[in-house]
């Protein structure tokens, strides 16, 4: 979790090439017509493509409104094909694949085609995309991805925004609230007062 990206990769690496090479030496006594170079290649071969399909992750490219700032939050959808042109709250849609697989920094511009790769924000200096749970629609929870965009202009000022009144709820993928998850109930002044009179 510490670690950077390249320490990582470099890691799990070293950690396939000693695997492939164990597994050659074993496949070697079972297989004594094959060279050891031969099986060495084999197992390689699989070992790596095995890696790049459980590393790999798109690239997405997401295009924000023009002179937007703040919060960017791509929220677990049933759609086939991503929205990534994002509303003017910054929302976008991601279905499951997509969901599961993306942990590299985006390629962001603006409607006017601007890159804004300098003003992006990620969530710590190991992991640029923070992951998040919302709550409550019909009691069950939804899933985010994201990441922030500074203001060109000023420091951006805390804004807070409930994401179950933003999203479109037609399209996007709940799951049954767990007990880690924190529910708010909002009680009025009305039914506090009608519930202290006699």
């Amino acid at each position: 979790m510490f670690l950077s990206g390249l320490a990582l990769g470099i890691m799990w690496i070293i950690i396939t090439v000693l695997a492939c090479l164990i597994l050659t030496a074993i496949l070697n006594r079972i297989f004594k017509t094959q060279s050891f170079l031969t099986i060495l290649f084999l197992t390689t071969t699989i070992g790596f493509t095995y890696f790049h399909y459980k590393l790999y992750s798109p690239i997405l490219t997401i295009i924000v409104p023009t002179n937007y700032s703040g919060e960017v939050d791509l929220v677990l959808s049933n759609v086939s094909d991503n929205i990534l042109t994002l509303d003017t709250n910054g929302i976008g849609y991601i279905n499951q694949w997509t969901f599961d697989k993306t942990y590299t920094r985006p390629i962001v511009i603006d409607q006017d085609g601007n890159n804004l790769d300098s003003l992006l924000v990620g969530f710590n200096p190991t992991s640029f995309w923070s992951v998040g749970k919302s709550c409550c629609i019909d009691n069950q929870e939804f899933r985010t991805k994201g990441f922030k965009i500074k203001s060109r202009t000023h420091k951006n000022a805390f804004k807070f925004r409930n994401l179950s009144d933003l999203i479109n709820r037609k399209i996007i993928k709940t799951t049954k609230v767990d007990e880690h998850t924190l529910i708010q109930t909002e009680t009025t002044t009305d039914s506090i007062n009608s519930g202290t009179t006699k």
